[in-house]
């Protein structure tokens, strides 16, 4: 049996008024990419959990149909999986659903129930929403984003297109690209020359375009935080109003 077939025979198990719940909801919403393997069910009568089958117990599941199938609503799916998520994770399915429209961020006030397992996480997230992680590629975009967050750096475009051609990060108004050199995509020959082309063509264009690697975002973040204060000072840039205090990346002041 396939994995929709298995949902279908889910919420047969569960009942009338059942939905699907928790981290299978927010998969089924496409908001997280891992295919469940235990199946998540809220139903509002009492269901014993089976092997793959986990049931949930709730009055009012805040049920809706989603592409053919009874499902929690992104509100209620947010609240359900809070507590179970990386906080990273929860900020990255928050930011999908933003940019989705699935989900009024701001109005999430209204599902945040005191003592809900919940409430507290998704309440961080949404103090601390980052839209932009919506637009992210890959893990090194999520970490670079996180990078420049706890460093007090405004927050760049990500993934868009400047001279036609699609760049890592930019802050326009400084005129900085950032590029970010995965070694499986750049390490081979053709990979290298083709960022040479595109590093001319954007400096054409008056950008200064900086490279940072895995190894030096994941390993060596302070180097590359000062270089980036320092790329932005020398452009003339202004300190970001937003920003309070410099910190190391590790969050330390």
């Amino acid at each position: 049996m396939g994995t929709v077939g298995r949902l279908f025979a889910a919420l047969l198990y569960a009942g009338p008024g059942s939905a699907l719940s928790h981290t299978t909801a927010a998969w089924w919403w496409r908001l997280l990419e891992a295919t469940p393997t235990t199946i998540h069910v809220t139903a509002i009568g009492r269901r014993r959990s089976l092997p793959g089958i986990r049931m949930h117990r709730s009055k009012d599941p805040r049920m809706v149909i989603h592409r053919g199938l009874a499902v929690t609503g992104v509100e209620r799916t947010l609240l359900d999986v809070a507590s179970a998520l990386p906080f990273d994770t929860l900020r990255r399915v928050l930011a999908e659903a933003d940019h989705r429209r699935l989900c009024d961020v701001a109005g999430l006030e209204a599902v945040l129930q005191r003592g809900h397992p919940g409430s507290a996480a998704l309440r961080r997230a949404v103090s601390r929403h980052l839209p932009e992680l919506a637009h992210t590629l890959s893990v090194l975009e999520e970490r670079f984003l996180a990078l420049c967050e706890r460093a007090g750096l405004p927050v760049p475009e990500v993934n868009a297109r400047v001279g036609g051609l699609m760049v890592d990060m930019v802050w326009r108004d400084a005129g900085v690209i950032v590029e970010l050199d995965g070694h499986a995509a750049h390490g081979t020959p053709a990979a290298i020359e083709e960022d040479r082309r595109r590093d001319l063509i954007l400096r054409s264009l008056g950008y200064l375009v900086l490279r940072y690697t895995w190894a030096q975002v994941t390993r060596d973040p302070d180097r590359v935080i000062s270089d980036l204060w320092g790329a932005f000072a020398a452009r003339g840039a202004r300190t970001p109003s937003h920003r309070v205090r410099r910190t190391d990346a590790t969050g330390r002041g």
